[in-house]
């Protein structure tokens, strides 16, 4: 049975963080300004997947483990910050080959499962939505629950919908604005270059912040 209170809080306080930027919200304007809607849809779709992830592992306890060992926190941390530069360092790379190239789109162009693993791994692999979701969930529910876990699912389930469609929105909206980016590759070039070197922030950012 699920058991949760002040489910409109929750709602609300779901959009609200949705609509904050960060890294995933970067991967989705960066993939759609560089191949389209369809890019940046399946970027979202990537997106929610490691959400779900996230919240499995909450349901069972995974991100509890992450909260109280140092260690364990350390690595996922590492890992990625180092997935994060990674994906920044090779928008920049992509972006200085586009340059050189009649076209934006097709210098930047990659299957949509890569696309889609690219999003789910920059979000499974940040440590913070995993705590995130071990502060944030269980304000939401009731402490004498009979089955907490399935409430955990419920409101991860939930906040994913709610991120989902705002991400999809971002999508749809970034490809009408960069319409005319992909038709002059030298002002589409830059803004890559900008989004990776963002990207190759965070995860820097990532790998000094201390626990806590």
């Amino acid at each position: 049975m699920i058991s949760v209170h002040d489910l409109w809080l929750f709602a609300v306080s779901s959009l609200l963080l949705a609509i904050t930027p960060g890294p995933d919200t970067l991967y989705i304007v960066g993939r759609t300004t560089a191949q389209g809607s369809k890019a940046g849809v399946v970027a979202a779709l990537g997106v929610g997947a490691g959400i779900f992830i996230h919240t499995a592992a909450a349901a069972v306890g995974i991100s509890a483990v992450l909260a109280a060992s140092a260690a364990a926190f350390l690595l996922l941390k590492l890992v990625g910050a180092a997935y994060l530069v990674y994906v920044g360092l090779s928008l920049i790379w992509s972006s200085l080959h586009t340059a050189k190239s009649i076209s934006l789109a097709s210098a930047q162009q990659s299957p949509l499962h890569v696309v889609f693993r690219q999003g789910f791994l920059t979000n499974v692999l940040n440590p913070k939505v995993a705590l995130f979701f071990v502060a944030f969930l269980p304000q939401f529910i009731d402490l004498n629950a009979p089955n907490q876990a399935l409430s955990l699912l419920f409101l991860g389930v939930l906040f994913n919908l709610i991120g989902t469609l705002w991400n999809l929105g971002i999508a749809c909206s970034a490809a009408w604005l960069s319409e005319p980016m992909r038709r002059r590759p030298g002002v589409g070039a830059w803004f890559h270059r900008s989004v990776g070197g963002f990207f190759v922030y965070f995860g820097a950012k990532l790998a000094l912040e201390r626990k806590g």
